[in-house]
């Protein structure tokens, strides 16, 4: 079964809110078992408009990555991040 991917790209400016944030997030990642392959403030980007803080986070499969994104620990932590920030996320398939 392939692995699950959660990539967000998360823009702003308020560097302590996201600190709340990643604090707030990051046990209920080990909870679903995620790793946080990648957390990068100035990515290189080399193509299109994407910008901000690049996140790139492994599941075991997708349906972890979905029950992840939909659990109340997430959906608390995900307040503190859209009240300070603009974000894309997507959560992906390996292969």
């Amino acid at each position: 079964m392939p692995k699950g991917y959660i990539v967000a790209n998360i823009r702003t400016d308020d560097m302590d809110g996201m600190k709340r944030f990643a604090d707030a997030s990051a046990p209920v990642i080990a909870e679903y078992g995620g790793r946080i392959l990648a957390r990068d403030p100035a990515p290189d980007n080399r193509e299109g408009a994407v910008t901000g803080i690049s996140v790139h986070v492994e599941f075991d499969d997708v349906e972890t990555a979905q029950r992840f994104y939909e659990s109340a620990g997430y959906t608390s932590a995900k307040a503190i991040r859209e009240a300070i920030a603009d974000t894309d996320l997507r959560i992906v398939s390996g292969v």
